[in-house]
């Protein structure tokens, strides 16, 4: 008797035809990330200042019956044996390290799990998401910058039964980021001795664990009523850890074609575990250009009330540390800056679709006056598709007080995913 070892795609695909599954479509990608810095005494393309890893994603949707749709998508990450040989560092904290015996490294783990696992189902104009799940919240949302996202267990209700307004409802049970208060659990692997670079974005092993102890609500209205206005009001309650708001307006000004006006609030009042700390305040301000064919551009202003706490950014993942946000100002790499308290950012934005490539040029400046520190980036990109498969160059400039000594340093990536 033979042991027969299935795919989960197969595995699924197999389900769909036995039980008649309509509307059945399989995706994923592949992906290779790459970067390499000259901090301290490393210069770039050394082994112990560059980190390297590989994703898969596969990914399945259909529907069950009329109405009712699920999905299911697979992770895994692998350096190939790369932090051994070419880089000392992982790209994603997912992976678990142990010694292996040899005097010349550790062993990094691969790791897989089910990023995504859900059902929706709709009547009328109300649908409703229940399972694992990737979120876009303006403070809990899955990072897709990096090679890999973090998800959620979550419950999602999403009404329109009011002309021009989407009404939002959600529970989030548990996530896989890194610990948002506290001490980060995830992050890069380091390995001999070297300079740690990764996302800090999924925690080790990929875990799933109560999202901030207790689990978290959330409330949003968003309202298209004035069609060049788009205005949401999110609530959030973050269950013995925060109430939240966070407010936004974005219009496509009439008079000037092309231009686009853009305003945020954020208030983050803690409460339970955190009761007494100081309440995290900004607001942000951006203009947008399209006017000219192939060229988007843009600047933003923002400022942090400096007697908060938390950063107005991601509370799914390490929020002291370098969790991402969405205020305008945020920073093409050197995430972590623009949320933090008594904050002073802005950034200039300009994207070229040039014909043979992609090209991108992002400028941020962020002075924290209370810790004297000032963090000036410069990133240069550029992009280009062959066929399925996506490439990216990206080229950074960090001048920072709290990094490499103060003394700047240059950071060289590359990105390549093959989308099938």
């Amino acid at each position: 008797m033979k042991l027969v070892k299935m795919s989960l795609a197969a595995a699924v695909l197999l389900g769909a035809s036995a039980f008649a599954i309509d509307n059945v479509k399989v995706s994923g990608d592949a992906k290779l990330f790459y970067t390499t810095n000259n901090t301290g005494n490393f210069d770039l393309f050394d082994k112990d200042s560059s980190a390297a890893d590989t994703a898969l994603r596969l990914g399945v949707t259909g529907d069950l019956t009329k109405g009712v749709s699920f999905g299911v998508t697979g992770y895994a990450v692998s350096t190939l044996g790369l932090e051994n040989n070419l880089v000392s560092n992982t790209w994603t904290g997912a992976h678990g390290v142990q010694a292996n015996g040899s005097p010349f490294g550790a062993q990094v783990d691969d790791q897989a799990w089910i990023g995504e696992m859900w059902v929706a189902a709709s009547l009328g104009k109300t649908t409703a998401k229940l399972g694992r799940m990737e979120l876009d919240t303006p403070l809990a949302f899955s990072e897709k910058w990096s090679i890999v996202p973090n998800t959620f267990d979550a419950a999602v209700l999403i009404n329109q039964d009011i002309p021009d307004t989407t009404v939002v409802g959600a529970w989030v049970g548990k996530g896989n980021g890194v610990n948002a208060i506290g001490v980060a659990t995830g992050g890069a692997n380091a390995i001999n001795n070297s300079t740690a670079i990764g996302d800090n974005v999924v925690g080790s092993g990929a875990d799933f664990n109560t999202f901030m102890n207790d689990g978290a609500y959330a409330l949003a209205v968003v309202n298209n009523s004035f069609k060049p206005l788009t205005a949401q009001a999110w609530y959030y309650n973050v269950a013995n850890v925060a109430d939240a708001f966070w407010l936004q307006a974005d219009i496509n000004c009439e008079k000037i074609k092309g231009l686009k006006i853009g305003a945020q609030y954020a208030d983050l009042d803690p409460k339970g575990l955190l009761d007494g700390l100081d309440n995290s305040k900004a607001y942000a301000f951006k203009l947008g250009y399209t006017g000219v064919t192939n060229l988007n551009v843009s600047a933003a202003y923002s400022k942090a009330d400096q007697d908060g706490t938390l950063k107005v950014a991601n509370v799914a993942t390490n929020n002291l540390g370098t969790a991402q946000s969405k205020l305008y100002t945020e920073a093409w790499w050197n995430y972590g800056y623009v949320g933090t308290p008594d904050a002073r950012s802005w950034n200039v934005t300009a994207e070229y679709d040039a014909g043979v490539a992609k090209l991108g040029a992002y400028y941020t400046d962020v002075n924290v006056d209370q810790t004297n520190v000032d963090m000036k980036e410069m990133t240069v990109t550029a992009t280009k598709s062959f066929g399925p498969l996506d490439a990216t160059l990206a080229y950074i400039s960090t001048d920072a007080d709290d990094q490499n000594t103060g003394d700047r340093y240059d950071t060289v990536q590359a990105y390549l995913t093959l989308n099938f």
